[in-house]
């Protein structure tokens, strides 16, 4: 008996010290899964010039690990007190304590942590990464390759992208080289650099798996979005996003951004956003501290030979066009339904995410030629973009500093959404972010319609950021929802 007792003993403390070695390689709670050791193979590589120094990635890897830091973000996230297993019984009502008890029961915020990644841009520190890094964020710190720690600052987002710019205070940094993603080939070498699980300065290296891809992950973040990913088997995981992907060059040709698998962790494939669209879409936040965006105007679908059948096209490649909006860019040029769009400039467009991509590169009043294919004839139709309101021209970001205050995001109503809220005038809030006034002191939700601040009227951004600066003390903002009957009002202290 006392035999059995000991290794009893001796079984529970082994128990111990594996949990205890777990607790402190806890890495944020994330579940760390040993591998066994691969046995030797029996398979070599089809190559009889390949030698391990063209596989040698160290000088790539040593020129660009400085370059791309660690960005830890502070979160507010609402959720249930812990170990309440009266709760958890009586599903929400508990008889053994007060109503007071019962609402210090109920969900409260709290402060959370996440990682992700970034790459330095510039010397003055400007770092771009991931929206869905930062986008929620009440404090942001950055940590360099070096160790060094700084606070940082949210430049500008852009959902459609899943792009973010921040900056922190800082001097000659290690910069990355800017790449040509246009000039990336399918099958070649590529090196993803980041932080994944907390694991700072981490790379890993494969190819690219394919590019132009579209996986409909930021259809639920922006009502416009762009996906036309770089594919990469490149090892990819949680806290790699917003890192960077690049060629053996060392040069920059994409910010990793997302992973498809079926347990949230690496199954073989990554997504890149490519730098030639990071590149303008960070000048545009740096430079006007939103995105400036250009759109024909046009419903597009791709085209294929089955479609091309249907349809009588005797073209089987290229992006075939369903609808053309009034008074939109591409009806000015005079693209019609069904005309096949070959070119964007001097680009092939065989996808819509190709196509997309192109015209997102380029900003309200740029001048692009489109090719398209027409009744068997090609066609070169040059056209002047123009923004989602309808103009050419650039609108720079109004008040940022007291938006920043607010913790929210505005945009201008268009005549759909005028309609829809049944309003002559007003701005639509179309993100709300955690540690801001509007998140701290009222519970106006995103898609709320403001029309008055203070019994006046507001017919724009500008107006709203006007009517705002002015204020000290209390303000009432006044509005509607598109969803909800009557009229909604919100006291606010500034």
């Amino acid at each position: 008996m006392n035999k059995i007792v000991s290794l009893l003993g001796a079984g529970l403390a082994g128990s111990l010290i594996t949990l205890g070695s777990y607790k402190a390689l806890d890495m944020d709670r994330k579940e760390v899964v040993f591998q066994q050791a691969a046995q030797p193979s029996s398979y070599a590589l089809a190559s009889a010039t390949t030698s391990a120094n063209e596989l040698d990635f160290s000088a790539q890897a040593e020129k660009v690990t400085p370059s791309v830091v660690n960005i830890k973000a502070k979160q507010m996230v609402k959720g249930m007190p812990q170990n309440d297993m009266f709760r958890d019984f009586f599903g929400g009502g508990n008889p053994f304590f007060s109503p007071d008890q019962q609402r210090q029961m109920q969900p409260q915020e709290r402060e959370n942590s996440a990682t992700g990644s970034g790459v330095i841009i510039s010397k003055d520190g400007y770092i771009v990464t991931n929206n869905h890094v930062v986008a929620d964020a009440t404090e942001l710190e950055v940590t360099l390759s070096d160790k060094r720690t700084y606070k940082a600052k949210v430049i500008g987002t852009d959902p459609s992208t899943d792009l973010a710019v921040i900056q922190i205070k800082e001097g000659n940094l290690p910069a990355i080289n800017l790449g040509n993603s246009d000039q990336v080939k399918v099958g070649s070498w590529v090196l993803a650099v980041g932080n994944p699980f907390n694991l700072t300065s981490t790379v890993t290296a494969g190819v690219v798996s394919a590019k132009a891809r579209n996986i409909s992950i930021l259809r639920e973040k922006s009502p416009v979005p762009i996906e036309s990913f770089i594919q990469t088997d490149a090892a990819i995981n949680p806290g790699n996003s917003g890192g960077a992907l690049v060629d053996l060059n060392g040069s920059l040709i994409g910010i990793n951004t997302a992973i498809a698998s079926p347990t949230g962790t690496y199954s073989g494939y990554g997504f890149a956003v490519p730098v030639n669209l990071v590149s303008k879409v960070a000048e545009d936040l740096i430079k006007f501290g939103a995105v400036q965006r250009g759109f024909l105007g046009i419903v597009i679908r791709d085209l294929d030979s089955k479609l091309a059948k249907e349809k009588d096209i005797s073209v089987s490649e290229g992006v075939l066009v369903d609808s053309v909006n009034a008074e939109s860019a591409a009806k000015d040029a005079g693209v019609r339904k069904g005309d096949v769009i070959t070119k964007v400039g001097m680009a092939n467009v065989n996808s819509s995410a190709e196509l997309q991509e192109q015209v997102a590169r380029h900003r309200p009043g740029d001048k692009v030629a489109l090719t398209i294919h027409r009744d068997n004839k090609e066609l070169v139709l040059n056209t002047v973009l123009k923004n989602k309101e309808g103009k050419s021209e650039i609108v720079k970001s109004e008040r940022k500093e007291i938006f920043e205050v607010l913790g929210a995001e505005f945009s201008e109503l268009s005549a759909k959404d005028k309609k829809a809220a049944k309003v002559e005038n007003g701005v639509k809030v179309s993100k709300i972010f955690a540690g801001g006034k509007l998140k701290n002191q009222t519970d106006m939700k995103e898609g709320f319609v403001i029309t008055k601040v203070d019994k006046q009227p507001v017919k724009s951004v500008k107006d709203l950021a006007a009517l705002l600066e002015k204020k000290d003390g209390g303000v009432l903002i006044e509005g509607v929802y598109e969803d909800l009957p009557g009229n909604y009002a919100f006291a606010l202290g500034f």
